[in-house]
C-alpha cells in the first residue's frame, strides 16, 4: 500500500503525507523532513509529489458520453442555432455514424479517466428511434471500466416527452435497465407542455425511487417561471436534495435571480452548469452564499452537436471560474467546488474527498497550488483510484 509524500491538498498550509491502506486513506500527516518514513510507515511504497499538488477525484455532473464520436473520424457540426435544429439534425444522421458507439464511448471515458475523473452523470437518449440501445452500451463500458470510474446514467427524453408518443413508457424501461435518474427536456420551449412534462418526470422519478436531472435551456421570464415551478414540485414530491437543472440558463434573468436561488436553497435543488458557448452560467460566489449547489460538468464532447471538448474537469473549472470573471485564489476554490465536493451532493456520492477514513482517490497535478491547478489546468501526473495508481502522465496503467 502507498503512501503519498510532499503533497500541497486543498486548505491545508503545509505539505502533507497521505497514508493509503486497504484502498483508504489512514492517516494524512504533515510530512516529516526529508520525508522519511515513521516507524509505523515503514515498507509502504512512496510516491513522492514534491511539492505538486493533490486533488480529490474529480466528478463531471453532466455529459452525452452515448452520443460521442471521440476518437472516431472527424464529422463537420452544422450551422444551426436552436436546441430543435440541433435534436433534428442528430436524430437524422446519428445511425449514419454508428451511434451509440462502443469505441468512442470507450475512447472517451479512457481520456477521462487519465485526466483524473472517478465519477460520471451521463445523459442518454431514449426514445422511440434509439430505443435503450444508448443505456445497453454505456452499461456495457461502465462494466467494463468499474471499480476505476463510476458511470450513473440519465434516462433522457431529448426527442421530447409530451411531444413524442411511447417515450415515457421507454424512461421506465431504461429505470428497470439501471438508469437511476430522470431526465427532462425544456418542458416549455421545446415539448410545448410544462405542466404535464414536469408532472410526468416527477410522477415516474417518485414512483421508482430515482433522483430528477431536467435540461432547462429556456431563458428570461419563461424559464425562471419554469424553475419556479421544478422548486415548488420538489417540495410537494418531497425530492429535496434529490432534483437538479441542468443549464439553467434562465438564472440570468435580473428581476427573477436572488429569489430563484433563494427557492433552490429552500428547496433543496441543485443547477449544474457547463459553461459552454456563449450561454448564461450561474453566478458561482451568489450560489456559494446562497447555499445553493452549483456543480459543472462537459455537456456534449465531439458529437453531432459541436466538435469541442476531451472530458476536463480541471478545464470545465477553470471556464466556470472565467466566465464568472473570479479571478481571486477564493474564486478559483469555488469553482473546483463545482467539479469535487459540490458534484459529489448531486450525483448522491456520499464517499468522496480527501479525509481520513475516505477514499484514495487522488489526482496529482502539475502545479504548486490549488489555485494554479484551476487557472491553468496543468497535465495530470498521477491518478489513483482506491489507493490503485490507475494513469500516469496522462496515459492509463496497463492491466
Amino acid at each position: 500500500m502507498p503512501r503519498v509524500i510532499n503533497a500541497v491538498l486543498p486548505h491545508r498550509a503545509e505539505p502533507a503525507t497521505i497514508v493509503v491502506e486497504d484502498g483508504r486513506i489512514t492517516a494524512i500527516e504533515e510530512t516529516s523532513a526529508g520525508g522519511e518514513p515513521t516507524e509505523a510507515h515503514e515498507g509502504l511504497e512512496v510516491i513522492d509529489a514534491a511539492g505538486r499538488v493533490v486533488l480529490p477525484g474529480l466528478i463531471n455532473a453532466h455529459a452525452h458520453i452515448d452520443k460521442t464520436l471521440y476518437g472516431g473520424p472527424w464529422v463537420s457540426a452544422p450551422r444551426v442555432e436552436t436546441v430543435a435544429e440541433r435534436v433534428a439534425h442528430e436524430r437524422r444522421h446519428r445511425d449514419s455514424h454508428g451511434l451509440p458507439a462502443h469505441e468512442y464511448i470507450s475512447s472517451l471515458v479512457e481520456t477521462m479517466i487519465a485526466a483524473g475523473t472517478t465519477h460520471l452523470r451521463t445523459h442518454t437518449d431514449v426514445d422511440p428511434g434509439v430505443g435503450l440501445r444508448g443505456i445497453a452500451a454505456v452499461a456495457e463500458v461502465a462494466r467494463h471500466y468499474e471499480g476505476v470510474i463510476d458511470i450513473q446514467q440519465v434516462a433522457f427524453p431529448q426527442g421530447g416527452l409530451i411531444t413524442n408518443p411511447g417515450t415515457l413508457d421507454l424512461l421506465r424501461e431504461a429505470v428497470d435497465a439501471g438508469a437511476s435518474v430522470i431526465g427532462g427536456l425544456d418542458p416549455a420551449g421545446f415539448d410545448d407542455a410544462p405542466n404535464a412534462h414536469l408532472e410526468a418526470v416527477f410522477d415516474l422519478a417518485a414512483s421508482t425511487g430515482t433522483a430528477i436531472d431536467i435540461h432547462l435551456h429556456d431563458g428570461g421570464s419563461l424559464g425562471a417561471w419554469e424553475m419556479g415551478l421544478i422548486a415548488r414540485m420538489t417540495e410537494e414530491y418531497g425530492l429535496a436534495g434529490r432534483v437538479a437543472i441542468s443549464h439553467a440558463f434562465g438564472i440570468a434573468h435580473p428581476p427573477t435571480q436572488a429569489r430563484l436561488l433563494e427557492r433552490f436553497a429552500e428547496a433543496g435543488v441543485a443547477l449544474v452548469n457547463a459553461a459552454v458557448y456563449d450561454s448564461p452560467v450561474p453566478p458561482l460566489r451568489a450560489c456559494a452564499e446562497q447555499g445553493v449547489l452549483l456543480a459543472g460538468g462537459t455537456d456534449g464532447i465531439n458529437d453531432l452537436w459541436g466538435p469541442f471538448g476531451d472530458g476536463d474537469m480541471l478545464r470545465r473549472a477553470m471556464l466556470i471560474a472565467y466566465r464568472n470573471s473570479g479571478r481571486s485564489d477564493e474564486e478559483l476554490l469555488l469553482a473546483l467546488d463545482t467539479v469535487t465536493s459540490n458534484a459529489a451532493r448531486v450525483l448522491g456520492v456520499e464517499d468522496h474527498g480527501l479525509h481520513v477514513g475516505g477514499p484514495a482517490d487522488l489526482v496529482m497535478v502539475e502545479a504548486r497550488t490549488v489555485a494554479q491547478a484551476v487557472a491553468q489546468v496543468p497535465p495530470r501526473r498521477l491518478v489513483m483510484r482506491a489507493g490503485t495508481v490507475v494513469a500516469r502522465d496522462g496515459a492509463l496503467v496497463a492491466g
